[in-house]
Parts: structure tokens; C-alpha cells; sequence
């Protein structure tokens, strides 16, 4: 791989699951430049600051929580929904926080998360054959001619969007919405709500005792400041290599390139071509970066792409997220984690419990098993520790919304729940309710692994 780089060298790579056939390239190359004179919607130092955080998972000393929609969308772009998936990262970060010990890292699949790769280029409906819906940024749902056509100026709805929703998100984590008594009360609502409550009220109260402590002693948001924002950090998928080149600039304090249109960007499990124009735009930028490693990856492919997007070894700078499935990840993680381990390479492992989960149900929705999502968080806790490498965190498709896609729970969801708020507009999200009460069963798991290390420490 050569060492030369530019934005555009991806350019001369073959690259998969990018629209070809936008009727007109001229409309988009000028969409592209038009981009290029836009503002940043993140700073480099921000994702500086990310790489910091993720250096300490890597190391142990903290825990990732990355979780929002599987695809944003225009129609459904309010700021209740924006703030509800904020609250919701929020109060099982708290819970992750308390029962782990350690800071979590929060990151949303915000402000940019529109396009998806497609397993098809083409979808066929009663004999009409029309191009498959890539995400609101590229076309549109509506199964019309004219809605598939790929269509450039959706770009620059999706920046104004990503704008407008950075801009909510900043003021939510620093204007004391994100007040860490708020998010507490939040939870114990939850709490009181749910069938399985009772399960989780033991480690709530424990939370309120420890809030109880701090105020007695003084330590409140009005004297720590911290305890009243917090840090929080956007992501997507990079899939659109045109929209990211044009959002990619020279940092002026370290004459670095950085992807400007989120913190932290990920290479799919599609998309990870050691030779493919993926692979070649992130090696040169300096966010932040991830990996989703699926079922077919071998540690030695790993390895050679873990070298080209981190030969520096950086701690922080490469997130690999598992997505196997929970049938899968006992026979496919370990031989990974080994090979990581083995060679010194310094990567976060994360778990995506999602995307090898998804089946089709006997009326047609596409749907996730929660018991299955659950069990292969379960599973990488285990493997992980089982090699010696920290459980680093977790990577959700989930909405602060009620939605119904998603079977199992503490409500028990069925699949003739389904139809009742099925929303999503390409992959079943965890409601907010299902992805709190997995915050606290991965919490009694992660209870367990440091209260077994602080004895082992002891001994």
C-alpha cells in the first residue's frame, strides 16, 4: 500500500456499496465542492480528545457506550427524538458507570449516520424492479422511480441536519439537561416502570445512596460543574467517500487531515477491502476510527488491516467492533482477540450485538431477539476476559423512541407486536426501554468481572 495520501486517493481504489448511477455527475461534483466551502460540524480537537478517552479503554481504565439509530432519516428529524436517544445514552451510562467503575465513553450514531450498504443493488415489488433505498442522504424510501433516483442535493440535507442536531446535542450535554441527579431520577422512573424492576432496583438504590453521599459532603452540580455536562461525542458510518472528502480538512494546529463530519467513523463489514478505497480514505485521516469484524475475518487479515489503519500502534485511534452473532462468537472472537493480543496491538475491542441477530419474523418484519443480543454481550464479556483482553464496550442500533421492533424483553414483545410501532427505516431498533434494561443486565456483568478482579487483587 503506498504511503502517499490525499482525500482523494481513494479515488483510484475499487469501492463497494457507493451509488454509480447518479443521472447526473456534474449536479454531484458541484454538491461535493459546495460541501468543501461548508463549516466543520466537529472540530479536530474534539476527536483528539476522543482518541485521548478511547486510549484509556484500550487500556482498561474506561468502558465505550456507542448506541442510536440504525439509519437517521428527514421525516422523522424532531428534537424530542434527538434528545430522547441523548437521555437514553445517558441514563445507561450512568448504570454502566456505578456498577463497572470506571468513566464510560459516549459516543452517538448521530448527526450523519443516513447511508447503508444494501445486500442488493436492485429491490423487486409486485414485478416492478426499482434501485434498493440507500439511506435519506442518497434517495428515498417511497418505492417511485423517481423517489430511488439517486439525488445530490440530499447531501446538503444531511449537513444541514447533522448542523442542526450537533447544535441540540452540545447544548444538551453542556446547559444542564445532562445534570447526573436528572439522568438518576430519569432511571429510577424506569425502574419503578418495568416488569423486572425489582431485579434492578437493588443497584439504583445503591446509585441514589451514592448521590446521597456526594451532596452530603458537598459534591453537587453547583460546586462540580462536571456534574452538571458531560462529554459527548458523535459517530457514523463512512460509507459516502465523495461527502466525507469534502468534509475533510487540514487541522491548523497539527497540520493533520481530519474528517470533520463526525468524531469518530467506521469501515463496515462490507466495506473492508484491504485494498478497496475504504480502506485507503482511513488511513489517512487522524479521527478516531472503527472496524466492524465479522464471521469471515481471519486474525491474519485482521492483523495486515489493523497495521494499515494504525501503524503507529496509537492507543485509541482503532475501535474493532465483533459482530457475529450469538451463535457464532464463541467460535469466531477468540481466534481474534488472540491474534490482537499476540502481536501487541493496541485496539479497543467493542461488541455490535445487532446486526447478527437479525432474522425475519413469520409475518415478514425484520426483527432481533433481545435473549440474543443479550446473549452475545454475555458471550465477548466471557472471551474477553477468558484471553486477557478488556470487554471494551458496546455498539447498539437502539431510539429513545417506544418503537416495536425488537422481540423479547421484560415485556415479553412478540411477533405480532411488531406491526404496532414498527418505524425504523432500514434495521429493528432496541426501544428505550429494552436498551435501559440491557444496560443493567450488562451492568451485573460487569459487576461481577471487577468484583472477582478486586479479590483477585486482594489474594
Amino acid at each position: 500500500m503506498t504511503k502517499q495520501w490525499t482525500p482523494d486517493s481513494w479515488r483510484a481504489k475499487p469501492g463497494k456499496h457507493m451509488p454509480e448511477d447518479y443521472p447526473d455527475a456534474g449536479a454531484l461534483a458541484q454538491v461535493e465542492q459546495t460541501l468543501r466551502g461548508m463549516p466543520p460540524l466537529v472540530f479536530a480537537g474534539e476527536a483528539r480528545q476522543l482518541t485521548h478517552m478511547l486510549g484509556e479503554v484500550a487500556a482498561g481504565r474506561a468502558f465505550l457506550l456507542q448506541g442510536g439509530d440504525c439509519a437517521e432519516s428527514f421525516k422523522e428529524f424532531h428534537a424530542d427524538n434527538i434528545r430522547d436517544t441523548f437521555r437514553l445514552i445517558l441514563q445507561m451510562a450512568v448504570v454502566l458507570t456505578f456498577a463497572g467503575g470506571k468513566p464510560v465513553v459516549k459516543v452517538g450514531r448521530m448527526a450523519g449516520q443516513f447511508a447503508k450498504p444494501r445486500s442488493s443493488a436492485t429491490e423487486t415489488i409486485g414485478g416492478v424492479t426499482l434501485p434498493s433505498y440507500r439511506g435519506d442522504n442518497i434517495n428515498a424510501m417511497e418505492f417511485t422511480e423517481d423517489g430511488r433516483r439517486p439525488d445530490p442535493e440530499r447531501l446538503l440535507k444531511a449537513y444541514g441536519q447533522s448542523a442542526s442536531t450537533l447544535n441540540l446535542l452540545r447544548a444538551f450535554a453542556g446547559g444542564g439537561y445532562a445534570d447526573l441527579y436528572n439522568i438518576h431520577r430519569w432511571t429510577l422512573g424506569f425502574v419503578d416502570d418495568s416488569p423486572q424492576g425489582a431485579r434492578y432496583r437493588e443497584l439504583s438504590e445503591k446509585i441514589t445512596e451514592a448521590l446521597t453521599f456526594m451532596a452530603a459532603i458537598g459534591v453537587t452540580p453547583e460546586s462540580q460543574p462536571d456534574l452538571h455536562r458531560v462529554e459527548f461525542f458523535t459517530a457514523h458510518e463512512a460509507l459516502l467517500l465523495g461527502f466525507e472528502e469534502a468534509m475533510t480538512r487540514v487541522d491548523s494546529t497539527s497540520g493533520d487531515w481530519y474528517d470533520t463530519s463526525a468524531h469518530l467513523l467506521w469501515i463496515g463489514e462490507r466495506t473492508r477491502q484491504l485494498d478497496g478505497a475504504h480502506v485507503e480514505f482511513f488511513r489517512g485521516i487522524r479521527n478516531p476510527i472503527g472496524l466492524k469484524c465479522g464471521p469471515t475475518l481471519e486474525g491474519d487479515e485482521l492483523l495486515r488491516l489493523v497495521d494499515a489503519l494504525n501503524p503507529d500502534n496509537i492507543p485509541g485511534r482503532l475501535t474493532l467492533y465483533g459482530r457475529f452473532g450469538s451463535d457464532k462468537i464463541a467460535d469466531r472472537l477468540p481466534g481474534l482477540m488472540q491474534a490482537t493480543k499476540r502481536e501487541g496491538r493496541n485496539v479497543v475491542w467493542a461488541i455490535d450485538p445487532m446486526h447478527g441477530n437479525t432474522l425475519t419474523a413469520a409475518n415478514g418484519y425484520k426483527t432481533r431477539p433481545f435473549d440474543r443480543i443479550l446473549s452475545e454481550v454475555k458471550s465477548f464479556v466471557e472471551i474477553a476476559k477468558a484471553e486477557g483482553v478488556h470487554p471494551g464496550g458496546v455498539h447498539l442500533e437502539m431510539t429513545g423512541q417506544n418503537v416495536t421492533e425488537c422481540v423479547g424483553g421484560a415485556r415479553a414483545l412478540t411477533e405480532g407486536d411488531l406491526a404496532d410501532r414498527y418505524h425504523t427505516h432500514c434495521d429493528p431498533r432496541l426501544n428505550g426501554e429494552q436498551a435501559l434494561e440491557l444496560a443493567f443486565l450488562v451492568a451485573e456483568k460487569l459487576k461481577e468481572e471487577r468484583v472477582e478482579m478486586v479479590r483477585h487483587a486482594a489474594i
